[in-house]
């Protein structure tokens, strides 16, 4: 008794794209004088710089700095206000730095 065997099309051939728009859309320019021209094409400009202002006088700026933890620990002791008494620390340093 013979086998008959049996192929699968579905391994052999890839099914029918339903969509068509990818088919006819070529992936490079076809003209290439298009093709030239778009190297050529002027690139967007970049943002321009940030304009850096002065700080109006009396103002507080946010700033990262790390600090020991055993330091913040001994401002933070007291409850809030633990940031205004490390400027009013770090203000008077510089006070008698000058």
């Amino acid at each position: 008794m013979q086998m008959k065997r049996v192929i699968d099309t579905a391994l052999i051939a890839p099914p029918a794209s339903k969509d068509k728009s990818m088919a006819q859309t070529p992936r490079r320019p076809v003209n290439p004088k298009d093709a030239a021209e778009a190297l050529f094409r002027p690139v967007k400009k970049a943002a321009p710089p940030a304009i850096e202002r002065t700080a109006l006088p009396n103002t507080k700026e946010l700033v990262s700095i790390k600090i020991d933890s055993d330091v913040i620990a001994h401002f933070q002791a007291d409850g809030p206000g633990w940031q205004d008494r490390i400027n009013a620390t770090l203000r008077a340093a510089v006070d008698r730095a000058s």
